[in-house]
C-alpha cells in the first residue's frame, strides 16, 4: 500500500496506493472544506493544476448539505465530480475552533451548529459513520486538538481520551466497511498523534498508536499557537517514533517554508487553507517570494504573477490586470489567484519529490529558501 522509493536523510519519496488511485508523496492536499475550493475553482481546474488529493471536512459536510444526502447521491467523489483520492478530516478540529459552542465528554462532543445554533453530537462512532457516508478514500480518527498553551494534566487526560476514541474509531470503521450499503468498503483510517508541546507525552502517544498498525498516521495539534521552532522540534522528536513504513501527515501546515522543514523531518502529507485564503486577498506565491498584488506598484506591471509558472493566470494575464479585477471586486481575480497559489504548492511538492529522488533535497531546500528570502 505504501512504498518508499527513495530516502534522502529523513526525507522520503514514496507512493501510497489507494482504491481511488496512487498518491505520490510528499504531497500537498488541496483544501475544499465543504466539497469545493473557495474561489470558484472547479474539480476540472484541480485536474489542470495536478492536484492529487482533495481534502474535505466531516463536520461542515455533516451540517450542510448533510452526509446522508451525499450518500444518497453516490458519495463525495460522485457528488463533486472528483475521481482521485479524498481525505476527510474527522471534525475533531472543530472541537478546538468552536470552543465557545461545545462541550467534551467521554462519549464525544456536543456542538451548537455555527450556522443555525442547532444542537448536534459527534463522537468516534458518529465521525466514522459520517465519513463512511461521504465515502472518502482516507478517514481521520476523531480526536481533540489541544489548544496551546494547556496544562500538563489537561494534555495528559485529553491524549488518553483521544487514544480511547481512536480504538472506538477502529472498531466502528471495521464494522462499516463490512456493511452491504457502504459505498467505499476500502476506506482507510489514519490515527492522530497529540500531546501539545510536551515532548514525552507526544512520544509515548506515538508509540501507543503505532502499535495499532493503522494505514497511516498524522501529527495534529501543531500550528495552533506554538512557535515554528517548537513545531519543528516536536516533529524531530515524534516522527522517529511513528512507523517509517507508513505515511506521516502533518495536519494544517503550512507555509512553503514549513513544508520544506517538515519534509526534511520525514513528513509525507500536508494540507493548509493558506494558499487559497491568501489568493482570495491578492497575496500570491512566486519563485521570488510572496507578493501582494494590491500594492500600487503593480498598477502598471504587465508581467505575469510568476514568469516561471504555467498556470492559467500566468499564461494569460498580467499583474496589472489581476490587480484591476480585485479593485473592481470581480470574482475572476479570486479564481485566478487561488488557482495560481494551488498550482505553486502542487508544483513545489513535485519539485521536492524530484529532489529526493536525486538525493539533492538539502541543496534544493537551501536554494528555495534563499530565493524566497531575496524576494
Amino acid at each position: 500500500m505504501y512504498k518508499i522509493l527513495n530516502t534522502d536523510g529523513m526525507a522520503k519519496r514514496a507512493e501510497f496506493k489507494t482504491v481511488h488511485g496512487t498518491i505520490q508523496t510528499p504531497v500537498f492536499m488541496n483544501v475544499g472544506t465543504i466539497g469545493v475550493i473557495k474561489g470558484a475553482v472547479s474539480t476540472i481546474d484541480l485536474e489542470e493544476i495536478n492536484c492529487q488529493v482533495e481534502l474535505s471536512n466531516t463536520y461542515h459536510l455533516h451540517i450542510r448539505p448533510g452526509d446522508e444526502i451525499v450518500k444518497k447521491l453516490g458519495g463525495l467523489h460522485k457528488f463533486m465530480n472528483w475521481n482521485k483520492p479524498i481525505l476527510t478530516d474527522s471534525g475533531g478540529f472543530q472541537v478546538f475552533s468552536l470552543a465557545k459552542l461545545r462541550g467534551i465528554t467521554e462519549e464525544g462532543v456536543h456542538f451548537n451548529s455555527h450556522i443555525d445554533g442547532k444542537k448536534i453530537f459527534i463522537g468516534p462512532e458518529e465521525s466514522m459513520r459520517i465519513q463512511s457516508n461521504l465515502a472518502s478514500t482516507i478517514a481521520m480518527a476523531f480526536d481533540e486538538c489541544i489548544p496551546n498553551p494547556s496544562s500538563r494534566d489537561y494534555v495528559t487526560n485529553s491524549v488518553n481520551r483521544t487514544t480511547r476514541w481512536l480504538k472506538r474509531c477502529i472498531v466502528e470503521m471495521d464494522r462499516l466497511n463490512q456493511q452491504e450499503d457502504t459505498i467505499n468498503k476500502n476506506q482507510l483510517l489514519f490515527g492522530i498523534n497529540q500531546g501539545g508541546v510536551y515532548e514525552d507525552i507526544r512520544i509515548e502517544h506515538a508509540k501507543v498508536i503505532s502499535d495499532l498498525d493503522l494505514p497511516g498516521y498524522a501529527v495534529g495539534g501543531l500550528a495552533v499557537g506554538e512557535t515554528t521552532e517548537e513545531m519543528y522540534y516536536i516533529l524531530e522528536k515524534v516522527v522517529p517514533h511513528l512507523p517509517r513504513n507508513k505515511p506521516i501527515y502533518l495536519m494544517g501546515v503550512g507555509t512553503p517554508e514549513n513544508i520544506l522543514e517538515a519534509v526534511e523531518r520525514g513528513v509525507d502529507f500536508f494540507d493548509c487553507v493558506l494558499p487559497a485564503r491568501n489568493g482570495r486577498h491578492g497575496h500570491v506565491f512566486t519563485t521570488n517570494g510572496k507578493i501582494n498584488l494590491m500594492n500600487k506598484k503593480y498598477e502598471l506591471d504587465d508581467k505575469p504573477i510568476d514568469d516561471k509558472c504555467t498556470c492559467e493566470a500566468c499564461c494569460n494575464y498580467s499583474r496589472a490586470y489581476i490587480r484591476h479585477l480585485f479593485k473592481a471586486k470581480e470574482l475572476l481575480a479570486l479564481r485566478l489567484c487561488v488557482l495560481h497559489n494551488l498550482n505553486f504548492y502542487n508544483t513545489l511538492l513535485s519539485d521536492i519529490r524530484k529532489s529526493i529522488e536525486s538525493n539533492e533535497f538539502s541543496k534544493f531546500k537551501k536554494q528555495r529558501l534563499e530565493e524566497w528570502k531575496r524576494g
